[in-house]
């Protein structure tokens, strides 16, 4: 080869190597086994390596062939229960049959032996073994243990067993059981003094989600998380987010229970005293209490707003000869008060009544609605009581035969007394009220009482001022606990001093004209009070936010859910 010929071979570039020659060594360097550091392992502990593969593979076929003689088995075997357990159709209302259905809440020793038909929630299941399932079973305010037990030979099957185990937390249930004693009570239900042997089993509505928290977390008391801080606890937030699972708990039923009781006693106290129930409008042309706490909304080609009250309208039905009136509905309060005890939305229990001689008939007709209320609720709904003091201790309220009642002068000189700074006509801070109930209940004994003649200028324009000290006024507040649960007043039925009124809390009186022509046609003298249903169940009960006692609350952060 000349010396060009070899220069030009040089230059050439070097052959690529062939699809097949790159798949070879790919394969070469797959089959290589590389350590914790990069390196090709030795052929000693490659051949480590090949038997604990070969080992982990034979452990897998033999556990493949377990699982298939196991299902052959059980196929073989049969299921003694196939027709006992299951999800059941959709209810579309197909059929109506004549069963008897047991509340939960109603089982009892004298039903032992007794076959039951209930419908509950699993709250949870509890497997022992792969022959005994334990579910807890809860409707309302009422739980109870049920056990489908594959023991019961020919009856219940292994299969039905591990069904049970596998239904979500908070489905809903239809079982048949008998009702059975348990060698012990069962200390984690409600009804404890009896058990439920589960006979069948069927899933009629089934958690398709995950909850946002378990139940058992949701019912737990302050005194739980202290002696176990690790538990899960869930926040207020957390709650109100998901409130329709939040409500589910046995406390909050009773809470709810409670707060209905509440309503139905001062509806019984009140049709027994003559009074006649209203129902008065929320959208108003003006503000009924006047300042600025007041929702404005566009209603068409103007402005109206939400009733801060019923106030004008039961003043309303008393100059129309009604006599004795009382509401319950909603009540807005546009203030930004992000509190333990304030609502923009809450539930308003209202009444007016006309008097004879003195305001106090009302006040005093008021006070024993409250101990009729109190003592009712001890004595008639003492079940649901045990329950929520369970989660939220606290001791009955101290009343006596008579409310309590002292004047705003003598709560400012107590106040005085135990070295509180305050003015003789200044309105109470929160604190304040707080320290007064302590000092009430340590000098009285009584966690409820009324104050009256609260200072003129801290009250609404139509609150009667008081004829001995124009200063005052003939006004009342109520208090739980320390803290205040109603307000009211004898109200201004004379024209003229109610223009006056208006005028000197800078209402302009034409924004009320239709309220203030009602008293020109003639009025009675009378008096009333506004309660917030929220606060009376929250004090009475001792809870320590309001939110925890409002079905979905709405405060200044919360329109939702």
């Amino acid at each position: 080869m000349s010396e060009q010929e070899q220069q030009k071979s040089a230059a050439a570039p070097a052959a690529e190597p062939s699809s097949q020659q790159i798949d070879a060594v790919t394969n070469q360097m797959q089959d290589v086994v590389l350590d914790s550091e990069g390196n090709p392992l030795s052929k000693k502990a490659l051949k480590k390596l090949e038997k604990e593969r070969e080992k982990e593979k034979k452990k897998q076929e033999r556990l493949e062939r377990e699982a298939t003689e196991r299902a052959a088995r059980e196929a073989a075997e049969g299921d003694c229960a196939a027709d006992k357990y299951g999800k059941a159709e959709i209810n579309m209302s197909k059929t109506q049959t004549n069963t008897k259905w047991t509340e939960i809440k109603n089982l009892s020793t004298a039903m032992a032996g007794q076959t039951v038909n209930i419908q509950a929630r699993v709250q949870n299941s509890r497997p022992t073994g792969n022959k005994m399932c334990f579910l807890v079973l809860r409707e309302g305010t009422a739980t109870v243990q049920g056990l489908v037990d594959a023991n019961r030979e020919n009856i219940i099957s292994k299969k039905m067993v591990k069904y049970a185990n596998s239904i979500p937390s908070e489905s809903i249930v239809s079982i048949t059981a008998e009702v059975t004693v348990p060698k012990e009570p069962v200390k984690s239900c409600t009804i404890g003094n009896v058990e439920l042997t589960v006979n069948s089993l069927f899933v009629i509505s089934e958690v398709t989600t995950v909850l946002p928290f378990s139940i058992e977390d949701a019912s737990r008391s302050e005194e739980d998380y202290e002696k176990d801080p690790t538990l899960n606890k869930v926040l207020l937030d957390t709650r109100l987010n998901s409130r329709v699972v939040d409500l589910r708990t046995i406390t909050n039923n009773a809470i709810f229970k409670i707060q209905a009781a509440v309503g139905l006693l001062f509806r019984e106290y009140l049709t027994n005293q003559n009074f006649t129930e209203i129902h008065s409008p929320k959208i108003i042309g003006a503000a009924s209490e006047g300042g600025s706490n007041v929702f404005q909304i566009s209603y068409f080609k103007r402005s109206a707003y939400l009733a801060q009250s019923p106030q004008l309208y039961k003043q309303a039905c008393i100059a129309a000869d009604f006599g004795r009136v009382y509401e319950i509905g909603p009540v807005f309060r546009a203030e930004n008060a992000n509190t333990y005890r304030h609502l923009t939305e809450y539930v308003g229990l209202d009444l007016e009544c006309s008097f004879r001689e003195h305001y106090h008939e009302v006040m005093y007709m008021i006070g024993g609605m409250f101990l009729y209320i109190f003592k009712n609720l001890e004595s008639r709904w003492a079940h649901e009581l045990e329950i929520i003091r369970q989660q939220y201790p606290s001791e009955p309220v101290r009343i006596d035969d008579k409310p309590l009642c002292l004047e705003f002068k003598d709560a400012i000189a107590l106040l005085r007394k135990h070295g509180e700074e305050i003015g003789d006509l200044d309105d109470f801070s929160t604190p304040q009220e707080r320290r007064l109930g302590e000092l009430v209940k340590m000098e009285y004994g009584a966690d409820f009482y009324m104050l009256d003649k609260f200072p003129l200028g801290i009250r609404p324009f139509y609150t009667m001022p008081d004829p001995n000290n124009p200063d005052y006024s003939n006004s009342y507040d109520f208090f739980l606990r320390g803290e205040e649960i109603m307000s009211g007043a004898q109200r201004i039925h004379d024209p003229a001093l109610l223009t006056e009124r208006i005028k000197a809390q800078e209402i302009d009186p034409a924004t009320l004209a239709d309220y203030i022509k009602g008293f020109e046609y003639g009025c009675p003298p009378h008096a009333g009070g506004g309660i917030g249903l929220e606060r009376v169940v929250m004090f009475f009960l001792g809870i320590h936010n309001i939110r925890n006692v409002s079905l979905f609350p709405r405060d200044p952060k919360r329109v939702e859910p």
